[in-house]
């Protein structure tokens, strides 16, 4: 063998490649086949199990797996759990308030100041919501009140009023 005429570390650099390929000890690995048939039963009977419990499910059915192993697995065979996305309500349309009809819909604008548009909306920050509303000119498009409040009330309008 060359180790005995050279040194590991020349025969490594020559062939480009690492020291520790050469001290490498390849271990038997089971058969892929067999567990990518388990994840994919699991994942068929439990859909929102992510990785990390079908892990336990397969160490609870005395399996001895890694969970990066499985991990890897699921995202090679492209399996994500299903999740639930929250959703936050942000608008209450359950309100005792009037309906008013759109007066401006066929009004032609010819000045500034002759008519404003207003809306509320939310932005959203890393953890939180903000309220933002809005009042423009329709004419100029110039912006005339815009407080944000951490609630949706009716003090947020008047107040960008």
């Amino acid at each position: 063998m060359l180790d005995q005429d050279y040194p590991v570390t020349l025969a490594c650099d020559v062939l480009g490649c690492a020291r520790s390929s050469y001290y490498h000890q390849p271990t038997e690995r089971a058969d892929e086949a067999e567990l990518r048939a388990a994840i994919k039963a699991v994942a068929a009977e439990w859909p929102t199990y992510g990785y990390r419990r079908v892990t336990a499910q397969f160490q609870r059915q005395d399996w001895a797996v890694n969970r990066k192993r499985v991990q890897r697995l699921m995202r090679l065979m492209d399996i994500q759990a299903k999740t639930k996305r929250k959703k936050r309500r942000t608008t209450n349309s359950e309100h005792d308030f009037p309906r008013y009809p759109n007066l401006v819909q066929d009004l032609e604008i010819v000045r500034p100041e002759q008519v404003w548009v207003s809306d509320i909306t939310y932005v959203c920050l890393c953890y939180d919501f903000v309220y933002l509303a809005v009042i423009m000119d329709v004419f100029t498009r110039c912006i005339r009140g815009w407080p944000r409040g951490r609630s949706l009330d009716r003090a947020l309008a008047l107040i960008a009023l």
